[in-house]
């Protein structure tokens, strides 16, 4: 992404006021954050549907434009990456959502678009049964899925256990932040932050100088929700954050899982009535979440890897295999966001079906997340 792109977007973000709608209408109508600030002054000949709000604050972007300045200015001193939407390091599950940051600030080394994301989410008040919980999950899904990012939010209880679990049992996590990274909160929560930035990462929406308001934390819980393949709620009160980042990935078409509580239990109670709504899918481990999200095959796929596995001759291909492999054919190593494009298949469809060509040995996946095409 070039810079005056970035910048651009940047400050459209500043001065969008959140209308998040009403920008990203703009920036799929005119294809860039600089065709929007190139058309400011004609807009509404442009879009004519273009809000009256937005079209106010295009006409005062050179404020804007000068604390964008500032932001990137911070983000090259400290080794921050801005992801515009239209990059190919944005989190692409999370780009199909209506209400998606234009940009994300992101201080880490994961890969935000690797083939399995699962998000971890609960109640700040993690009781020992909830601590458990995420000891044994988290173990037992290194061993079934061995290669996965597990995101949270940093935030006390269940979210910051989640988060040391997964560094401890070698798999890459990363925290959607409330604030921008000029700061951690909570600040005990430091020295795990230092981790993540060298195994998983850092990520927020939100500039330099925000506050970790209350509103934020609710905006950043559809970031969590909407990055992720699905969501799982460890423990909850009747009311909480991690029963409004359930129904947010509940609308984003996301799966969405819960472990049950004893009856009666005050930090249980929120997932026990979830459940008994349909709201989410009862898990009582690793192996349940495995097998409903049909990721069985992960463990005997990462042997096959090591082990140099050979595609057979002639594979048999479904014919929306087919129509992926043809797209590869004409212009191989490709990331899954272009690859979409291209062939037509939605990126969350089209994630379980690389990971079947993968195990048929036709495709495999390179250093970037591209896909290549084997022979």
């Amino acid at each position: 992404m070039n810079g005056q792109e970035t910048l651009n977007a940047l400050a459209l973000t500043r001065i969008n006021h959140f209308n998040l709608a009403g920008l990203l209408h703009l920036y799929h109508t005119l294809g860039s954050a600089t065709a929007i600030v190139e058309h400011r002054n004609d807009m509404s000949d442009v879009v004519s549907d273009c809000s009256p709000r937005l079209l106010e604050g295009l006409k005062k972007l050179d404020e804007a434009l000068k604390r964008a300045e500032a932001e990137l200015d911070f983000c090259h001193r400290h080794g921050i990456r801005t992801l515009c939407m239209n990059d190919d390091d944005y989190p692409q599950r999370l780009a199909e959502c209506d209400d998606a940051p234009l940009v994300l600030f992101y201080k880490g080394t994961a890969d935000l678009n690797q083939l399995r994301v699962i998000s971890i989410v609960g109640t700040r008040h993690c009781t020992s049964y909830g601590q458990d919980v995420i000891m044994r999950f988290i173990s037992d899904l290194r061993n079934l899925c061995p290669k996965a990012l597990i995101v949270s939010g940093l935030a006390y209880g269940v979210d910051i256990h989640a988060h040391r679990r997964a560094l401890d049992n070698g798999y890459e996590t990363a925290c959607v932040l409330a604030h921008g990274l000029d700061y951690i909160y909570p600040a005990r929560h430091r020295d795990v932050a230092a981790r993540m930035a060298g195994q998983g990462g850092l990520l927020t929406e939100f500039f330099t100088g925000t506050n970790a308001d209350k509103v934020n934390f609710v905006r950043r819980n559809r970031i969590v929700a909407g990055m992720a393949d699905a969501t799982v709620l460890v423990e909850s009160a009747a009311r909480g954050g991690g029963l409004i980042t359930a129904r947010i990935a509940r609308d984003y078409n996301r799966d969405v899982f819960a472990f049950p509580g004893r009856a009666g239990d005050v930090y249980s109670e929120g997932c026990n009535n979830l459940i008994r709504d349909n709201g989410a899918a009862l898990i009582n481990g690793a192996a349940d979440f495995i097998a409903a999200m049909g990721w069985e095959g992960d463990a005997q796929l990462d042997r096959a890897r090591a082990e140099g596995i050979e595609r057979t001759l002639f594979p048999e291909l479904s014919v929306e295999e087919a129509a992926v492999v043809d797209v590869l054919r004409g212009g191989n190593d490709m990331q899954i966001n272009m690859l979409s494009v291209k062939s037509g298949v939605p990126i969350g469809a089209l994630t379980a079906m690389l990971f079947e060509l993968e195990m048929k040995g036709v495709v495999r996946t390179m250093a970037g997340g591209m896909y290549h095409l084997i022979g």
